[in-house]
């Protein structure tokens, strides 16, 4: 029976509280182990961007498969790493590693996948920024630079009031609208995409937190796109 260490890596402490993510993860290799009859006798997680590659639980992984022999299966190739050379010197290491939403590449695959979802997201971080920088050139207010506690500021009468979290809720996505608006005309249409593209531009939530898809899809809706 093949011997797995899997590997789950989330990019925020507060994925990791919720498991937004993390569960997803988990039945995804679950479930291609299920299917293969593998054991998985080891679990690493990591809370780390995927930009970084001094990553101890990812080092604590390919030294346990490399001991032990097993596996290292991840849900999705870019849990690995974002960056192509990192996952190539990843081949080379002697561990025999696989992808839950891809089992069956090989050695020459993986490594042509790395790099083509490499440009692909220096294609995109390319477009976002010359979308925002052609935006603001047109005089649109970008982004929301006060945060939620100017809103908070500016708001009267009861806070706790269901309409008045609702209008401060309204207009925080209408500060935003000139920005989601530059992003999806750059070329960014999923939820995924839109939330990397918020946090890699440094705008919060209306909590002043990071984006997720759920945080992305609230917006959205508020803004009619």
């Amino acid at each position: 029976m093949c011997r797995v260490a899997a590997y789950y890596r989330v990019s925020t402490d507060s994925q990791r509280r919720s498991g937004l993510g993390l569960d997803a993860q988990r039945q995804s290799v679950r479930s291609l182990c299920n299917s293969r009859g593998w054991e998985i006798v080891a679990e690493f997680t990591e809370v780390e961007s995927g930009k970084r590659n001094d990553r101890p639980q990812l080092q604590a992984a390919l030294d346990h498969a490399r001991l032990t022999g097993a596996k290292l299966v991840v849900a999705k190739l870019d849990r690995l790493s974002r960056n192509a050379a990192f996952t190539l010197q990843l081949r080379n290491s002697g561990v025999d590693f696989t992808c839950a939403d891809n089992p069956d590449v090989n050695r020459l695959t993986i490594g042509l996948l790395a790099v083509i979802n490499e440009d692909e997201r220096e294609r995109i971080s390319e477009r976002t920024k010359a979308a925002l920088a052609a935006a603001k050139a047109r005089g649109q207010k970008l982004g929301n630079p006060n945060g939620a506690a100017a809103l908070r500021r500016a708001g009267k009468g009861n806070e706790a009031a269901v309409k008045g979290m609702i209008a401060r809720a309204d207009a925080f996505a209408e500060s935003l609208r000139d920005t989601v608006v530059a992003l999806q005309s750059s070329g960014i249409s999923t939820l995924t995409a839109m939330a990397a593209a918020l946090n890699d531009n440094h705008i919060k939530t209306a909590r002043a937190g990071v984006w997720h898809t759920s945080s992305v899809r609230n917006l959205l809706g508020r803004l009619g796109l």
